[in-house]
């Protein structure tokens, strides 16, 4: 009984995969992603001169050759052994005489199936890690719109993976400080998840020992260059308002500069300092605006900016100030799920590159 319900289980999920997917647009994109996996840059660029037919035989050998050495030791003696027996294998004979096996690419196919399977169980073992941490980062995500009195406020990170680099942070200092925090660690993945996690914790232990912002960004760059990895930068904006008030001070560590929008009109603010980490010392410079009445504050990570559609092309600043030029009367709300839409609309099928995040900040009252 077991054995049957089993079985109408498999046929129904394999029906209603062939039913629900998209075979020849959903092959072509895992395609796609096995070559910018797989390939360098210098192999990518060697197929772009290649004809036809001598780029699919180019493709398939770089591609088999890459995933080879990604193998252990012990998995590529297999492979190796289970390509052996599919390709040269006719038969196999004990010397007693007491097995025999005509079909012997069955055995081949069967070892490499093993291999396919230990892969498998890699990949599913680092899946739920990564589901995990990304739950980790989930419960410290802040709601998306926060209540200050005077202000409206929309957040918003959608990491590119399992787990992201990017940060998103609201901090209810005290009765008279509100901070809101966009950074950006260097990289995507595992390691930059943990980088704005140690990024997160020292600014939230720190915001409230410190005044000034420019003494505060500055400590936080002190230590983040001290406890990180070599190289490895984050670019910041670090934000500071006050319930009912009309000004907003801010640092900008190395990130793109915010914009201001008020009646379809969109500017950027001033360049900012160097990204934190990336010398021991740095002064910081803090910044001051007084918002008029419906004015945006609007920051964002390069999620936005270096989204690429299928032809290679980037959404691009130009772009994103053309979608907010029509949005100054909109809620936060509204301006944020319609950039995330466009930007969303414009990738299409190509693949995610990297992490995408928003703060949105409007004077009201």
């Amino acid at each position: 009984m077991e054995n049957k319900d089993t079985n109408r289980k498999f046929a129904r999920v394999l029906r209603e995969d062939i039913r629900n997917t998209n075979f020849i647009r959903e092959f072509k994109h895992e395609l796609k992603e096995l070559r910018e996996f797989y390939l360098t840059e210098e192999q990518k660029k060697n197929l772009e001169t290649m004809g036809r037919v001598k780029s699919v035989l180019y493709l398939a050998y770089s591609m088999t050759r890459s995933l080879f050495f990604h193998l252990t030791p012990m998995r590529r003696i297999l492979t190796a052994v289970g390509l052996f027996i599919v390709l040269f294998g006719t038969s196999i004979l004990v010397d007693n005489g007491s097995l025999q096996i005509n079909n012997t690419g069955l055995v081949g196919g069967g070892i490499i199936f093993i291999v396919l399977m230990l892969e498998l169980k890699d990949k599913l073992l680092a899946k739920d890690e990564l589901e995990a941490g990304r739950k980790v980062q989930r419960a410290l995500t802040p709601e998306r719109s926060p209540k200050v009195p005077g202000w409206s406020i929309w957040l918003f990170t959608r990491p590119a993976n399992e787990v992201g680099g990017d940060l998103v942070d609201y901090l209810s200092i005290n009765d008279d400080r509100v901070g809101i925090i966009l950074a950006d660690v260097a990289g995507k993945g595992l390691h930059a998840a943990l980088l704005m996690a140690k990024l997160q914790a020292t600014i939230r232990a720190l915001a409230a020992d410190f005044d000034s912002l420019s003494r505060l960004v500055s400590k936080i760059n002190s230590i983040f260059y001290r406890d990180s990895l070599k190289n490895i930068f984050a670019s910041m904006v670090y934000v500071e308002i006050k319930p009912g008030d009309t000004k907003l001070g801010y640092v900008n560590a190395g990130h793109f500069p915010p914009m201001i929008i008020q009646d379809n009109i969109v500017k950027e603010t001033s360049k900012g300092n160097v990204a934190i980490g990336m010398t021991k010392d740095f002064s910081y410079r803090e910044e001051e605006l007084s918002l008029a009445k419906g004015e945006i504050f609007f920051a964002y990570s390069d999620g936005v900016t270096e989204a690429k559609n299928e032809e290679g092309k980037f959404f691009d600043k130009d772009r994103l100030i053309n979608t907010l030029s029509k949005l100054s009367s909109k809620n936060v709300d509204e301006i944020g799920e319609s950039v995330v839409g466009a930007v969303d609309n414009f990738v299409g099928d190509a693949p995610v590159n990297d992490d995408l995040s928003l703060i949105i900040i409007r004077k009201d009252d």
